[in-house]
C-alpha cells in the first residue's frame, strides 16, 4: 500500500521544475541536486509539511521512518517516480525530527540508511538524519563574497593555516567546543598570525573518530560534534567578517562501508561501481565512487556547489586525486581492468573532475578548488576545455618530499642533497602550486615538523626557521598544519588538544613570533606573491653552491621591487660571502630568522653597497654575513637622485629632460 500524490496541490511552475530537476539528476548535468532530494519543507492541499525524496533504483519498496511515525515499519511506502527515484509527503514531519529509510532490498531483506541528501545528524554514536530547515540564516558577508567574486586567486596572497577542528582546542573537560566558539577564538588567532585562509579536516558527518572526517557518511551535513547547520554557517560568517577564507577538505575519492551510509545504498551498487577490479580500494578497505554513473555525479557534483552555496565557503581542497584518476592505484596485477583504450586512467574520474570543477567556478569565478594529487599527471591545474583537470591549484608534493628530505638531513651531509633544494624550480611553474605541510607529515611515526630538524635542541629551532623562512619565499601558495607555527614537539593527535602549554617556553614563544612576522612579511610584500607562475617573479642569484648549503635568489613585483633572499642551511657563519645584485643602491636586511629576538645569534647583520662589480650574471654584487642556519631577507635602498645624476641615466640626458619639463611648463603658462 502507498500513500497518494496529489499531484493537483503543485503548481505548474513547482511541477514543470521538478521534472526538469529529475531530468538533469539523471543525466549527471545537475549542480542543485541537493534543492529537491533528501528532505524539504513543503505545502500541500493548505498543509505544510516535509517532502523526502531518495534515489533507491534497486529497491522493491522504501519507507521514510522516524519520530514522527514512531519508527513503524508498518507505515504506507513512499510513491515510485521516475528513474529510481522515490517519494512523500509527510504533514506529520517536523523540524528537528530524527528520519532514515527503510530500504526493501531485490533479495527481500530490509536495511535503514541514513539520507544522502540529508543536511544535519543525530550527534555520533546514532546515525540517523535530522529534519532541518536551512533557511533563514542572516549572513553579514555581502561584500566579502562580492569582492572574492572578483578576485584573481593566482595573483593574490594566499597562506593557509590547515586545522581538525576538535584538536585544536578542547574545553577544559575534554569536550570539544562549539563552532561559534571555535570561530570566536580562531578567527582572532589566524588574523593575528598573517594567515589569510584556514582548511578544515573532513566536517562532512562522519562516525569513526580515527578516520579524522575522511570517511564521510554525511556528505551534505556538517558534522553535529560541533553544532547545527547554522552553527556552522554562522562560523564561516565570523571567519568572513574577519577576511578570513574558508576551505574545506572535501573527499569524492571513496567512501566507508558503514551499512547506514552510501554503501550498496539499495541492495545493489549505486554509489560504486559492480565491477569487483573497480569497487573497493584494496588499501583503505572502502569503496569508490561510480564517476560513470550519472546519478553519482549528479550527488557529487550537487555537493560541491553544495557548500559554495549554503555555506559561502570559498573552496574547496580534493583528497586523493590519484587515487581516483588511476585505476591501478594501490593494486598488483591482475587485480585492475585497464580502460577502454588499454591504460590505467580512469576516464571517468577525469571527466567528472573536469566537470565538477567547472561547476564550481560557473557558481564562483573567485572559487579555490585546489587538488592534492600526488603523481605527475600532466594538466592537472589547466582548464578542462584545454584537456586538463581544471583545478586552479595543487598541492606541490614533490617540493614538500625534498625539502622535509633534505631539512632532516645532518647539514654536514646537505651538500650531497642539495639538488633537492633547487629541483623544484625545474618545474615550479608547469602548475599552480601550493606548497604543504599538512597534517600528512605530522602523524604515523613520522615526527611533527621541529622534531624532524636534526641537531640539539636549539638547531632544531634554527634549522625550521630557516626552512620557513625559504618556504615562503619561494614560488607557490603557502600551506602549514596547526603546531608547525609554533613548534609542537609531539606528532599530532586528533584525540587531544594542541600543546599550548609550549608557548610558556622562550623558543617555542620565538618561533611562533617569527612566523607571525614571517606571514604578515608576506602579506606586505607583492613580490612574494603577485607572479608564482613563471620566471617573472623569481630569479635565481646563485643556486650551485652545494659545498656550502648556500642558495639565493630574488622574488619580484610587477613594478620591479625586488626581495633577495639568501639561506644558510650549514650551522657555520659565512663572512664576506658576495652574490650578484641586479640593480646599484644599498641592500638593507629586512627579517632575518637568526634575529636574537626569534630566538636566534643575533649575527649582526648591516647595510650593504652594490659594488659596480658584475657577479652570477647579474651588473653588480653584494659582501654580507651570513648567519648559521638561517634565511635573510634583503631590500633594495635605490641611490639618492641628485642634480646631476639619475640611476641607470647620463647626466647631460637628465639636464636634456630638465630643460624640456621647463619648455612645456612655458608653453602651459602662454595658454
Amino acid at each position: 500500500m502507498s500513500c497518494s500524490r496529489n499531484w493537483e496541490a503543485y503548481t505548474l511552475n513547482h511541477t514543470e521544475y521538478l521534472n526538469d530537476a529529475i531530468a538533469r539528476f539523471s543525466a549527471g548535468t545537475s549542480h542543485d541536486a541537493y534543492r529537491f532530494m533528501g528532505c524539504h519543507k513543503e505545502v500541500r492541499d493548505g498543509k505544510e509539511g516535509y517532502v523526502f525524496r531518495v534515489w533507491a533504483p534497486h529497491a522493491r519498496s522504501v519507507r521514510v521512518l522516524g519520530r514522527f511515525n514512531d519508527w513503524d515499519t508498518d507505515v504506507p511506502a513512499m510513491d515510485k517516480l521516475t528513474d529510481g527515484i522515490w517519494e512523500q509527503f509527510l504533514p506529520e514531519a517536523k523540524h528537528f525530527d530524527e528520519y532514515k529509510f527503510y530500504i526493501e532490498r531485490p533479495d527481500g531483506s530490509f536495511v535503514f540508511k541514513s539520507d544522502p541528501y540529508g543536511v544535519h545528524t543525530c550527534t555520533r554514536p546514532e546515525t540517523a538524519s535530522k529534519i532541518y530547515d536551512l533557511d533563514g540564516f542572516e549572513w553579514t558577508d555581502q561584500e566579502y563574497c562580492a569582492a572574492r567574486a572578483k578576485e584573481q586567486p593566482l595573483t593574490r596572497p594566499l597562506n593557509i593555516y590547515e586545522l581538525h577542528l576538535g584538536s585544536w582546542r578542547k574545553h577544559a573537560d575534554g569536550n570539544y567546543m562549539t563552532y561559534e566558539e571555535y570561530a570566536k577564538d580562531l578567527v582572532k588567532y589566524v588574523k593575528d598570525m598573517g594567515y589569510t585562509h584556514i582548511e578544515l579536516l573532513p566536517i562532512s558527518e562522519y562516525p569513526f573518530e580515527p578516520s579524522w572526517g575522511y570517511q564521510v557518511t554525511g556528505y551534505y551535513a556538517p558534522t553535529s560534534r560541533y553544532g547545527t547547520p547554522k552553527d556552522f554557517m554562522k562560523f564561516v560568517d565570523i571567519c568572513h567578517s574577519a577576511g578570513i577564507g574558508v576551505i574545506l577538505d572535501w573527499v569524492g575519492a571513496h567512501f566507508p562501508k558503514d551499512e547506514t551510509g552510501l554503501y550498496e545504498f539499495d541492495g545493489g551498487c549505486c554509489y560504486e561501481p559492480s565491477d569487483p577490479l573497480r569497487k573497493e580500494h584494496p588499501d583503505w578497505g572502502t569503496h569508490i565512487f561510480d564517476y560513470g554513473r550519472y546519478e553519482v555525479r549528479s550527488f557529487l557534483i550537487s555537493n560541491v556547489v553544495y557548500w559554495l552555496d549554503m555555506y559561502h565557503v570559498d573552496g574547496i581542497r580534493v583528497d586523493a586525486v590519484a587515487s581516483m584518476l588511476y585505476l591501478d592505484y594501490g593494486r598488483r596485477d591482475g587485480q585492475w581492468r585497464p580502460n577502454q583504450y588499454g591504460g590505467n586512467t580512469n576516464l571517468d574520474a577525469v571527466k567528472f573532475l573536469q566537470d565538477m570543477s567547472a561547476a564550481a567556478f560557473e557558481f564562483n569565478p573567485g572559487a579555490l578548488v585546489i587538488a592534492e594529487e600526488s603523481t605527475a599527471f600532466p594538466m592537472v591545474t589547466k582548464p578542462g576545455y584545454d584537456g586538463g583537470l581544471g583545478f586552479n591549484f595543487k598541492w606541490n608534493m614533490g617540493w614538500m618530499h625534498d625539502m622535509l628530505d633534505y631539512m632532516s638531513t645532518d647539514p654536514l651531509f646537505r651538500k650531497g642533497r642539495h639538488n633537492n633544494i633547487t629541483f623544484s624550480l625545474t618545474y615550479a611553474f608547469s602548475e599552480n602550486f601550493i606548497l604543504p605541510l599538512s597534517h600528512d607529515e605530522v602523524v604515523h611515526g613520522k615526527c611533527s615538523l621541529l622534531n624532524k630538524m636534526p641537531g640539539d635542541y636549539e638547531e632544531k629551532f634554527q634549522n625550521l626557521r630557516a626552512f620557513y623562512g625559504y618556504m615562503m619565499t619561494h614560488p607557490g601558495k603557502k600551506l602549514v598544519f596547526m603546531g608547525g607555527e609554533f613548534g609542537q614537539f609531539i606528532e599530532w593527535d586528533f584525540t587531544k588538544e594542541l600543546d599550548w602549554f609550549l608557548l610558556e617556553y622562550d623558543k617555542h614563544r620565538q618561533l611562533q613570533d617569527y612566523v607571525r612576522d614571517l606571514n604578515h612579511f608576506y602579506l606586505a610584500h607583492p613580490a612574494l606573491w603577485q607572479n608564482d607562475n613563471d620566471w617573472h617573479g623569481f630569479q635565481w642569484i646563485a643556486c650551485d653552491d652545494n659545498s656550502q648549503s648556500v642558495i639565493s635568489f630574488r622574488r619580484v613585483d610587477a613594478k620591479g621591487k625586488e626581495v633577495v633572499v639568501v639561506c644558510n642551511f650549514c650551522p657555520v657563519t659565512r663572512e664576506h660571502y658576495c652574490i650578484g645584485a641586479a640593480k646599484a643602491g644599498t641592500y638593507i636586511p629586512v627579517l632575518s630568522s637568526d634575529d636574537v629576538k626569534y630566538g636566534g645569534t643575533g649575527t649582526p647583520l648591516k647595510p650593504v653597497k652594490a659594488k659596480a662589480k658584475p657577479m652570477h650574471g647579474l651588473k653588480y654584487s653584494i659582501e654580507l654575513t651570513l648567519p648559521p642556519l638561517s634565511t635573510v631577507y634583503y631590500e633594495r635602498e635605490a641611490p639618492q637622485r641628485t642634480r646631476k645624476t639619475v640611476e641607470g641615466v647620463p647626466s647631460a640626458k637628465v639636464k636634456k629632460t630638465r630643460v624640456s619639463k621647463k619648455q612645456s611648463a612655458g608653453k602651459k603658462a602662454s595658454k
